[in-house]
């Protein structure tokens, strides 16, 4: 117990070590949208959260899982699946840019973490990050892993790829019908 009479409370979510208030402070005076990510044992999720004054707003949500929709069929836990998520995640989201919220977590060069940074900047969301945190692009391929990987990593970042167009194309063709 404390000696002095006067005795402040951390706040819960403090307490909890779910929040860090002094670095949501400075995510939220960038003034940009905070994009948000998450690692599992069997994979990745990424948020793009806007702050409001009743809560924050949350405007995507990509699961590495999604990536089975574009033929992925192997394993979602690993750095070319965090790769292909990230990736997929900037082509779906609403935003053009963003600060990376990590949480508590702190990133290791070479990780799933910087693997899923390098697909989001690759699919073209502008973000801050350093190059010296990237994997090596054999790895982010999968040539670590196994030697169907990499043909399969092609594929599924072919068809994301794609997806963008063949969108626009299809709501082209409805208007051209109305």
């Amino acid at each position: 117990m404390a000696k002095n009479r006067v005795y402040t409370v951390k706040y819960r979510r403090k307490r909890e070590r779910k929040t860090d208030y002094k670095k949501r402070l400075k995510y939220l005076l960038s003034h940009r949208p905070r994009i948000i990510i998450r690692r599992s044992l069997k994979g990745m999720v990424i948020q793009s959260v806007e702050y409001q004054e009743k809560g924050d707003k949350v405007l995507d949500t990509i699961k590495s899982t999604d990536l089975k929709k574009y033929g992925w069929d192997l394993p979602t836990g690993n750095i070319p699946a965090a790769y292909l998520t990230g990736l997929l995640f900037a082509k779906k989201a609403k935003i053009k840019e963003g600060i990376v919220d990590l949480g508590f977590v702190s990133i290791t060069k070479g990780s799933r973490l910087a693997a899923t940074i390098k697909g989001i900047g690759d699919g073209g969301i502008k973000i801050k990050y350093s190059e010296k945190i990237l994997p090596k692009e054999e790895t982010i391929k999968g040539a670590h892993i196994k030697s169907k990987n990499t043909k399969k990593f092609d594929e599924v970042k072919e068809k994301i790829l794609k997806w963008r167009e063949k969108e626009n194309q299809d709501k082209d063709s409805t208007r051209r019908e109305n």
